[in-house]
């Protein structure tokens, strides 16, 4: 990850309709006996740890190389665009890979399939990402021969992935690392019906994490949150095309909340959403597409954002989103002008829906 500093780009696009949403952090003290201690001692005097430190995570939503954003993969140190910046300044970036990385396997009984070569891992990391996730209606879309395949291409260019595995428990275990000492834990499931029953992973089987199995779902993050001091969970949900969520959403997002998650962030939908809070747990419903292949037109398919979360310790203290637009060759870029217009008046839309709190409680 290159260290890029956000702040100047964070004050910059906090929008009125997704405007950062801040709180004051809380002082943190403690009283550290004499080193020396004896009778005639005085009383201990407190003394103050130093500043709790400052960890930014940027998300951006879904991406696959098929079509004509393929062609992208000539170039895998630029295929990811002009938001490479962005996503390389934080100290974790995590994307939706919604494609089987396989160039075997037999199609499944669906409608669309998204496959892409190995190389789609060198993008991701080119871009600054370092985590992907799998937990998404195309994983399987070769079957699991293509899902193995995936599995053993991201192990072998040590791009670390969640929401599918090898059997149940990897499947839903979560990628846990410690930035600046505070210990992070993401992991990824998806909500989509479409063939869920038969690519749900077993004991014995691989498949994409579900959480259709409620106490399943409630679980991982439990056991996520006994291993972190920060629980992310990226939800593959929602309804193509709707940016409102459905009851099944926002029911799922309050569950998982009282289970310990820090932040629930969505992918899905192919356009954005909108965040805020459940609690003290931040919501974003969804990301919208970020490198896809039906960009190009003024349309609500071609919104995209990338999020910016600003941890201080384990706590968030602050959120914005950077809007942008999916390019006619299917990367993402920033919007400007007429365009970042529409794509605000769009997301303004998503905010009436949402249902959530625009400060924690």
């Amino acid at each position: 990850m290159t260290r890029i500093p956000l702040a100047a780009l964070a004050a910059a696009v906090c929008l009125a309709l997704a405007a950062c949403n801040t709180a004051a952090p809380d002082p943190v003290a403690s009283s550290s006996p004499s080193a020396t201690p004896s009778s005639a001692a005085p009383s201990p005097s407190p003394s103050t740890k130093g500043p709790e430190p400052t960890i930014t995570l940027a998300f951006a939503g879904d991406v696959h190389f098929t079509g004509k954003t393929a062609s992208l993969l000539d170039n895998p140190a630029t295929a990811v665009g002009p938001f490479a910046k962005q996503l390389s300044a934080a100290d974790i970036a995590v994307v939706n890979l919604e494609t089987a990385i396989t160039t075997r396997g037999t199609p499944e009984p669906k409608e669309f399939h998204f496959r892409a070569p190995p190389k789609a891992y060198n993008a991701l990391k080119a871009a600054g990402i370092d985590v992907a996730s799998l937990g998404n209606n195309h994983a399987l879309d070769y079957g699991r021969v293509g899902l193995a395949d995936s599995l053993d291409a991201a192990r072998a260019a040590g791009m670390p992935v969640i929401g599918a595995g090898r059997n149940e428990a990897e499947a839903y275990a979560p990628w846990v690392t410690t930035v600046k000492g505070v210990r992070i834990a993401i992991l990824a499931m998806s909500q989509i019906h479409t063939l869920a029953e038969s690519w749900a992973p077993s004991a014995t089987r691989s498949g994409v994490a579900m959480s259709h199995d409620r106490a399943r779902a409630v679980q991982a993050v439990r056991d996520a949150k006994a291993q972190a001091d920060v629980v992310v969970v990226f939800m593959h949900w929602g309804v193509e095309g709707s940016n409102c969520p459905k009851a099944e959403m926002t029911s799922l997002a309050k569950a998982l909340a009282g289970a310990g998650a820090t932040m629930i962030i969505g992918t899905h939908a192919h356009v954005p959403l909108a965040g805020g809070y459940i609690g003290a747990t931040y919501v974003h419903y969804g990301l919208g597409n970020f490198v896809w292949y039906t960009g190009g037109s003024d349309r609500p398919s071609s919104d995209t954002l990338v999020l910016n979360v600003t941890l201080t310790g384990s706590r968030i203290t602050s959120t914005s989103v950077l809007p942008g637009i999916v390019t006619s060759s299917g990367q993402p870029a920033p919007a400007t002008g007429s365009r970042l217009a529409s794509v605000k008046s769009r997301l303004a839309g998503a905010a009436r829906c949402s249902g959530l709190a625009a400060s924690p409680s």
